[in-house]
């Protein structure tokens, strides 16, 4: 599994959202690029890359503008505000953050080695509105033994949201940790139905019921 390099050619876009600017990123690859326990990452609609008959476009990243891991600036990323794949990755998360949709269909195309990629997988398993602990995440993939692992690779997520790592929370149910910071991973389990007292890293669920998004 190719793993980024600062070299490789991506096109992104800043978007606004409840939770502050985030920056999404896309990238050319084989269509066949993805395979074994992340084949149904590649099965998701792409676009065909335009320069090439062998390769798709797809979401690669998103990031909150303030996340520690944030690519650095690159000469090889290139805005693009028109990309279909980038914007309909934006449309989606709009309609999701307004309470329209609970799945996303834009492509992805995370980078990562076969374990990473596994556990994203599994993370894409969650369904909206469901949470696990990080030892049933390394359950789900066959490495009950791996949760450290597991949650490294949770840890670098490269698509937040789309990939729903704040879905991931502590054996009882306290908020853990979170790239975008606790404060949002707050915000988006309470959007889910989970309601936290607070955002600190030891908080735990208080309850289940369905609430109006913070931000309306």
């Amino acid at each position: 599994m190719k793993i980024p390099s600062a070299t490789d050619h991506v096109i992104y876009l800043d978007t606004e959202t409840p939770l502050g600017l985030m920056r999404l990123a896309a990238r050319a690859c084989a269509a066949n690029e993805v395979s074994g326990p992340t084949r149904q990452l590649a099965n998701r609609p792409t676009a065909r890359d335009p320069d090439s008959d062998d390769t798709v476009v797809a979401l690669s990243g998103a990031w909150f503008l303030d996340q520690s891991d944030l690519p650095a600036p690159s000469d090889a990323w290139q805005q693009d505000t028109q990309h279909p794949i980038l914007r309909q990755a934006q449309t989606e998360l709009t309609e999701w953050f307004a309470g329209q949709r609970r799945e996303f269909d834009v492509a992805l195309a995370p980078q990562g080695t076969l374990f990473q990629q596994a556990v994203w997988q599994a993370l894409l398993d969650l369904s909206f509105g469901t949470t696990c602990s990080y030892s049933d995440l390394a359950s789900a993939i066959g490495k009950p033994k791996s949760f450290r692992a597991a949650a490294q690779a949770i840890g670098r997520n490269p698509i937040s949201i789309f990939i729903p790592c704040h879905r991931v929370v502590g054996r009882d149910s306290s908020l853990t940790g979170f790239g975008g910071g606790l404060p949002r991973k707050q915000a988006l389990l309470q959007h889910e139905g989970h309601r936290y007292p607070g955002h600190h890293a030891r908080v735990r669920r208080i309850d289940n019921s369905q609430l109006a998004l913070p931000w309306q």
